[in-house]
C-alpha cells in the first residue's frame, strides 16, 4: 500500500517550473509572478475521494476526484483549459493523465523519504516540486 499523501505540505524546491509553464502556454507576466510564489499543498482523503488544495498568496486551486474515475476539469487560475482527467495509482505514485489541447499532460504525487514529490509534465517539459510536511505543532496558521 502506498504511503498516505494526506497532510499539509510546504514547498522546499521547484525545478524547471518556467519550462513547464512555457509548454503550458502561460504568459511571461504570469510566469514571473508564479516563480516567486511559495506553495502549500493540503491533501485530504474522505473514503475513496481525494481533495488536493494548492494554496499561494496569489490564488488557490482545489481538485477533488476518485481514483479510477475520469472527470471533466477546468484548470481555472492555472492555464484556464478544459481537460479530461483520470487519476490512478501506479505503484507508490498517484498519477493523473489529462487529455485536451496540450499533449502528454499530467502530474504524479508520491512520498519518498518523508517528502511529498509532485512531478508536473506537459509536451516534454517536466517540473519537479518537493514539499516538506508542515509541523502540526507549529503555531503558524
Amino acid at each position: 500500500m502506498p504511503a498516505s499523501l494526506c497532510g499539509t505540505w510546504d514547498i522546499i524546491s521547484n525545478d524547471n517550473l518556467e519550462g513547464y509553464m512555457i509548454a503550458m502556454g502561460i504568459s511571461p507576466c504570469l510566469r514571473k509572478i508564479a516563480l516567486k510564489l511559495k506553495l502549500r499543498k493540503v491533501i485530504e482523503q474522505r473514503g475513496d475521494k481525494y481533495i488536493i488544495k494548492t494554496i499561494s498568496t496569489m490564488r488557490n486551486y482545489t481538485i477533488s476526484f476518485r481514483a479510477g474515475h475520469e472527470f471533466e476539469e477546468f484548470t481555472q487560475g492555472l492555464d484556464n483549459r478544459h481537460v479530461k482527467s483520470l487519476v490512478t495509482w501506479e505503484g507508490i505514485k498517484l498519477v493523473c493523465e489529462q487529455t485536451g489541447e496540450k499533449k502528454d499532460r499530467g502530474w504524479a504525487h508520491w512520498i519518498e523519504d518523508d517528502k511529498l514529490y509532485l512531478e508536473l509534465y506537459c509536451e516534454g517539459e517536466v517540473c519537479t516540486q518537493v514539499f516538506k510536511k508542515k509541523n502540526v505543532n507549529s503555531e503558524e496558521k
